[in-house]
Parts: C-alpha cells; structure tokens; sequence
C-alpha cells in the first residue's frame, strides 16, 4: 500500500467514549496494570458489542482527520499493557502483587506465580475485525517484554531478565501471529526503557531481541516519557535512545514535541524510520496546522524526510474525544502542508 511523503498515524491509543468507559476514573489513577473491569460503563454482557462499536468510531475519526495509517484506538483496554499482560499463563489473577510505578509509587500488578505462556492469541480477532472496517495501513500495539516484567512481581523465575526473557518468547508468538492476521504495523510499547534505562541496557535489548527473532513483518518500537496527563515532572531529554540503532526494530516512535526536544539526537538512528511527536499532549489546546508543520520542519535538517512518520507524542487516550479529534486533524493539516512545501 502506498504512502504519502510525512505519512500520519497514532502512536496507538484513541480517547474512548464517555458512555464506554468512566473517563473520570480512568484520569483519576495511574494505567492500570492488573483488569479494571470497574472503569466500564457498559454491562458485562455488551461489553464485546460496545469494544466492536467503538473501535469503529475510532477508526471513522482517525479516517476523518485524514490519517494514513489507523490503529484500533485500544478500544478494548483499560491500559496500553494490562489486556495482554493479565492473558497469560503463569498470572495469579485472584491474587495481586505490589511493584513501584515509574513514579515510584506502589501500584497493583500481576502476580508471577508459574512460567509465563500464551494461552492463545490475544489480540488477533483486533486485527481481523479492524482490518474488516477500514482499507487503509494497519497498525497494531503490544506491551514489550521489558516493560511487563517491570510491571509485574515476580515469585516464580527470582530473576529480572529471566522474567523478561519469558515474556519476550510470548510477545514474539503474538507479534508472529499478528502479521499473520494481516496487520501492516506491530509496534511494541517500551515506556520503562526509559525510565529504568540501565536494566534496559543490562538485558532490555536482549528481551527485544527475543521478541523479534524470526518475525517478518514491520515492527515499532514506542519509548516515552509517560502519559502527560498524569506525569508532570519530565526530563528534558531521552535516558535510552541511541541504544536501540542497532536493534531489529523499523520504526521508533519518539517525543519532540512536550519535551520540545533537541532534535539533533535522531542523528543517533540513522537507520530507523522515526515516528515522529508533534502533538503536545500535556495541554488540551488544539495546535494550528502551522504549528504542527513547524514542528516537522525542526526535525527533518536531523533525519531523512523519507523516514519520518508524523504522529502524536503518546496516546490520545486520557484527551477529550473532541480534543483528540481536533488535534488529529491539525496534525493531518500539518503534515499536508510541509508535503506541499516539499513537493
């Protein structure tokens, strides 16, 4: 399928209706790592038609903004990790653990307790019905093997890597099986990369490498910050980037715009497509076109035009649906009129 030059796309989240989910809960509590079935509005009987409903609203608005690339808006998530995480073999799920959040505050989380397996594919039935819905690109996200096992307490393996190694062999089944179903995009959400940046050189690399071996598909990587809705002390740059130049991964999603980033350091992936932030997601003001085209224009003298997507710097996920959709259209605006420049 053919792309424009400065193709757009969502890093992966999409803010869910107020009549699917308690959007005031959701905002009031970090991501939930373990199920948080409180936070839907919806009986549990209709939850499957309400998830179906609203993954084609999200797909119809990412469509209206004029994206190229649409992802299922994580419609069916509490969290961008927890659906997948708590869908495995190895999880105590009537007994919780305890773990630090990357605030440093304690937070439920899953319960290691057995080896960690797939019980089936968790999200290929996303795939197959988002693809049913729309014919553009297709992308897709999974919790990364590093960022599960930091999310996790572990009272089985008694090792940090040995950990993220078996969630790394479950990631890699679901990535395969994924592009299988038909997905043009698999990215793999890695936010604890950079917050705990020396474990992620010690054996964070490793667990990605493993979560890749073998697939055959493009794959993405997103590093964050955090959900600026909720992290508000933000460093100024990256801990762990340049790190990943030499990992399998195609595309790396990165932030400019909340940081307003030095955009030298892509310079440090020379080889990576770049899926680049160019929405500031701490503040509910919609960016004009010509401010998201600026944006653009900071980065490309640092990286190949050709290789650049434009995106968000997170997910939309805690933005009002009409904050959310405006500012997918200013990107799209945006965008288009570096393109024109250019062409």
């Amino acid at each position: 399928m053919a792309l424009p030059l400065l193709p757009t796309s969502l890093v992966g989240s999409y803010s869910q209706p107020d009549w699917l989910i308690d959007r005031a809960k959701l905002a009031g509590r970090f991501p939930p790592r373990t199920r948080a079935m409180e936070l839907w509005r919806v009986d549990p009987e209709y939850l499957d038609q309400a998830w179906d409903d609203a993954t084609v609203l999200a797909l119809k608005e990412q469509e209206e903004a004029g994206l190229d690339i649409v992802t299922d808006g994580e419609m069916r998530r509490e969290s961008y990790s927890n659906r997948f995480a708590t869908a495995l073999n190895g999880i105590d799920m009537e007994n919780h653990g305890t773990a630090l959040d990357r605030s440093g505050e304690p937070v439920p989380v899953p319960r290691v307790m057995g080896e960690i397996s797939r019980k089936h594919a968790v999200q290929v039935r996303d795939v197959e019905f988002m693809k049913a819905h729309t014919d553009r690109m297709t992308k897709i996200t999974v919790p990364g093997p590093f960022t599960m096992g930091q999310q996790a307490q572990d009272d089985y393996y008694g090792d940090e890597e040995a950990l993220a190694m078996a969630y790394a062999a479950a990631v890699n089944e679901e990535v395969k099986d994924l592009f299988a179903a038909g997905c043009d995009v698999v990215q793999l959400d890695e936010p604890y990369m950079q917050a705990r940046p020396e474990k992620a050189r010690q054996w964070g690399l490793k667990a990605l490498a493993r979560a890749l071996e073998g697939v055959e598909g493009t794959t993405a990587l997103h590093i964050c910050f955090g959900y600026a809705a909720l992290i508000h002390e933000r460093p100024e740059g990256y801990s762990f980037l340049p790190e990943l130049a030499g990992s399998a991964v195609d595309q790396i999603s990165i932030e400019t715009a909340q940081q307003n980033l030095d955009c030298k350091i892509l310079e440090s992936l020379p080889d990576k497509t770049i899926i680049l932030g160019v929405l500031d997601l701490s503040t509910q003001e919609v960016e004009s076109p010509e401010t998201v085209a600026q944006r653009i224009r900071k980065a490309l003298p640092h990286v190949d035009v050709n290789r650049v997507i434009i995106a968000p710097d997170c997910g939309l996920k805690y933005m009002p649906r009409d904050v959310a959709l405006a500012k997918m259209k200013a990107m799209a605006d945006g965008a288009r009129i570096v393109r024109e420049e250019l062409s």
